[in-house]
């Protein structure tokens, strides 16, 4: 009876799901997604957002307690372990994004890691169980995205990862948790009603908190099923359920588990070279093609000579910030990441300090720009572009146009490049040893049979590369 109706269907889908179903591919892609999300989350630390969320978080105390990342002298509960690794993953913009759009590692990583590092010794959670629950949680989010065309589209009205993300949770610990059919379909319903956050709070210092929220909530979503806590038994069916969410709502049942496929087997997702919104990207590339032709033999741009700067980009407000004043109004900004591209002749994690933010020659390039909205050119990150302009006094004009970035799902970062970046950010926090220990674990995950080694690493514990080697060696 459960899995006739389209909530009985995911239900049976994250009950039923095993390792056997994943894939080479899945499981090369999740790792992918799995490394840079730690990697993400370990520079994220840093931040002055996760700073609060970890005060905040400090003043709860249990018996049982989870790893924050890159911190060896705390520990939380495993819901405010899960919220502030999660914050820390978002705090910078620089985690992966799917199609339709969603940050979809960032909501499911830190609850797994920080339920699974309550699990007792003898209960050893191997890499392959691991690979399976966060998979499952990717692929609810994926799956409950594909129910409205709007979601096909940059949004307009809540961040994704705080409606889906908290279901895409919820189902990787209640797979984590081994929860009964009845009890995997409660949790999803328990997680519908901790789902929903408005765009309005992109571009401050909140955004980071729903994907902390998203996880954390998931995780409690779970644990309140696994008491027996009951919710509505269709909440996938209903426009009054999941479905107000979207205004365009139109579910579908799961296929069967003998034919079941992945949609990450089906569509990578996108990894980001600097920390601000993916659609910087576009942005980024198409200037820095532009600084190529116009900087001179010192490499500086010839700002007195230039006259205007055309963007052409879809029309998506919330990214439409002409003169940014902070960190996280500057990561969605069309205006200041073409400036800086264009000054800089890249994008990196230090553009959006305080001192970039604030020079002189980028605030005269910002009021160079104007931004045009062309009608074939759609909000949405499978079919979008950027064309980039920049006019002379003396009537020369250089023009741009960037398709696909490298580093999306169509153009993804080779594994050098990728375990370049996880390297770049984690090293912020982790000793070297540390950094290459987080590599080789995730390279072999799938043969790894105890996943506690990594939550050690997490703490920021200090041991030689040997030690480190041997940890694995012992585990594989």
């Amino acid at each position: 009876m459960l899995a006739k109706t389209i909530t009985g269907s995911f239900a049976s889908a994250i009950h039923g799901l095993s390792s056997s179903n994943l894939t080479e591919t899945v499981i090369q892609r999740s790792k992918r997604m799995i490394l840079d999300t730690l990697g993400v989350g370990l520079i994220g630390t840093q931040t002055e957002v996760f700073q609060k969320a970890l005060q905040y978080s400090k003043i709860y105390s249990t018996d049982i307690s989870s790893t924050v990342w890159g911190r060896s002298d705390v520990r939380l509960p495993p819901l405010y372990a899960s919220f502030v690794n999660g914050v820390a993953v978002h705090s910078m913009d620089f985690d992966d994004t799917w199609h339709p759009a969603t940050h979809p590692s960032g909501a499911v990583l830190p609850p797994l890691i920080a339920l699974s590092d309550t699990f007792p010794p003898s209960r050893k959670l191997s890499g392959l169980d691991f690979l399976l629950a966060f998979n499952v949680g990717i692929e609810i989010q994926g799956r409950l995205m594909q129910f409205s065309r709007e979601a096909s589209n940059i949004p307009k009205r809540f961040h994704p990862p705080a409606v889906v993300g908290t279901m895409g949770s919820a189902a990787a610990m209640s797979k984590l948790l081994c929860l009964e059919l009845s009890q995997c379909r409660d949790a999803l319903a328990i997680a519908a009603s901790y789902s929903g956050a408005p765009l309005a709070n992109a571009a401050t210092q909140t955004k980071p908190l729903h994907i902390g929220n998203a996880g954390r909530h998931g995780l409690e979503a779970a644990c309140l099923a696994s008491l027996g806590l009951e919710a509505n038994k269709q909440i996938l069916d209903l426009e009054s359920g999941f479905g107000a969410f979207y205004n365009d709502y139109d579910p579908q049942a799961l296929p069967a588990l003998k034919s079941y496929t992945w949609l990450l087997e089906k569509q990578d997702v996108a990894f980001k070279r600097f920390p601000a919104h993916l659609g910087m990207h576009w942005v980024a590339d198409a200037a820095c093609a532009i600084y190529k032709h116009i900087v001179d033999v010192d490499r500086l741009l010839p700002i007195n000579k230039i006259e205007k700067i055309l963007l052409k980009f879809p029309d998506a407000k919330y990214v439409n910030r002409p003169f940014p004043t902070s960190e996280h109004e500057a990561r969605h900004s069309i205006q200041f990441n073409a400036c800086t591209a264009l000054l800089d002749g890249a994008v990196s994690v230090e553009s959006f300090n305080d001192h970039n933010i604030s020079r002189p020659n980028l605030q005269e390039l910002l009021g160079k720009i104007q931004v045009e909205h062309p009608s074939d050119n759609k909000p949405s990150f499978e079919k979008m572009y950027c064309e980039v302009s920049v006019m002379l006094n003396n009537g020369d004009t250089f023009t741009e146009r960037c398709n696909t970035f490298y580093g999306h799902w169509r153009k993804p970062l080779s594994n050098e490049d990728l375990v370049k970046k996880f390297k770049s950010n984690a090293s912020t926090v982790l000793s070297s040893d540390g950094v290459e220990g987080i590599v080789e674990i995730v390279d072999k995950l799938e043969d790894v049979a105890d996943c506690s080694v990594l939550n050690a690493i997490l703490k920021n514990r200090t041991q030689s590369t040997d030690e480190h080697k041997q940890v694995i060696l012992n585990d594989l």
